[in-house]
């Protein structure tokens, strides 16, 4: 990437610019090479301001999220990661609207929510990353998902802020229609009044489950695949034979047969090799084809290990 790029970058944009940065650092696989610089914006105007650059510089760039589903090979990233860090104020209207910014963490979110008496997404307890990617993917647990409360969420496309309705993005089960070049900046929300004591208990229960059930013994990524209809992912690896198994620092919890984990000095090669393994397994025995949670992005690995 050139150089230039970056220098003009920090002198057009206010926010925080840092050049060739490890993104295992920001990811909770905890795995991934550098990308040639991430960036903070302070605003949406500098937000603004670099997608424009980078755009006519012909720089690839991606929104990071909370880097809970995103793998970034070992040869990292060649453009520059944005961070929506500085976009996460949260403001409380009338009848239970709530805007929340695409930066704010989920969980933060959740338990202002709840301490407001506002339900609608206490199941979501403990869910990491960003309401940005949180709004990307649907991010649901319990029975609920953003997209039953989203009203509207304001979009970058291009260089036009503009504010979607919900009927527009096509929520279902872990996706939205947005795309990878439209940038998530913030999201309204309409969610019902309720009792703050029922909604803390209810908020409670679900942050135990999910701390018990994601105690799976190294950096994970949460849940690998989707779930296809009618059945379940982690059934369907279980009964090809990976629980417990993997290749090379990567491994299959055997907590939880639909987490990968870093075991121990783990390359994003070994997890992106286990990925493929465990899916091509269930499409031999079962006839299912498994979709990933996780994006994959960068560089493809030279090496991808062999199966333990």
């Amino acid at each position: 990437m050139d150089p230039a790029v970056l220098e003009e970058l920090g002198r057009r944009c206010r926010g925080e610019l840092l050049r060739d940065e490890p993104l295992w650092r920001h990811t909770t696989w905890q795995v991934g090479g550098p990308a040639a610089a991430l960036f903070r914006p302070a605003n949406q105007v500098d937000l603004v301001r670099a997608v424009r650059l980078l755009a006519t510089s012909g720089v690839p760039w991606l929104v990071l999220g909370g880097g809970s589903n995103l793998l970034v090979r070992d040869g990292g990233f060649a453009g520059v990661v944005l961070d929506l860090k500085g976009l996460a104020d949260v403001r409380f209207g009338a009848d239970g609207l709530v805007e929340a910014g695409a930066g704010a963490r989920l969980n933060t979110l959740v338990k202002q929510l709840v301490a407001a008496g506002l339900g609608g997404l206490e199941a979501l307890a403990g869910i990491p990353g960003t309401v940005g990617g949180a709004v990307v993917m649907n991010a649901g647990a319990g029975g609920q998902s953003l997209g039953q409360v989203v009203t509207e969420v304001e979009v970058l496309s291009g260089e036009t802020f503009a504010w979607r309705p919900a009927p527009e993005l096509g929520f279902a089960y872990r996706h939205s229609a947005l795309t990878a070049s439209e940038v998530v900046t913030a999201v309204r929300m309409q969610l019902r009044p309720e009792d703050p004591e029922l909604l803390s208990a209810t908020y409670a229960e679900a942050l135990a489950h999910r701390r018990q059930a994601h105690a799976v013994g190294g950096p994970s990524a949460g849940s690998v695949f989707k779930n296809p209809p009618g059945q379940k992912a982690w059934e369907l690896i279980d009964k090809s034979g990976w629980r417990g198994r993997g290749i090379g620092g990567a491994q299959v919890a055997d907590r939880h047969a639909n987490f990968i984990i870093n075991a121990g000095g783990a390359m994003a090669a070994d997890i992106e090799a286990l990925i493929e393994a465990i899916r091509a397994d269930v499409l031999q025995q079962s006839g299912v084809t498994l979709e990933a949670e996780v994006r994959i992005v960068g560089v493809p690995a030279a090496n991808k290990g062999t199966p333990s």
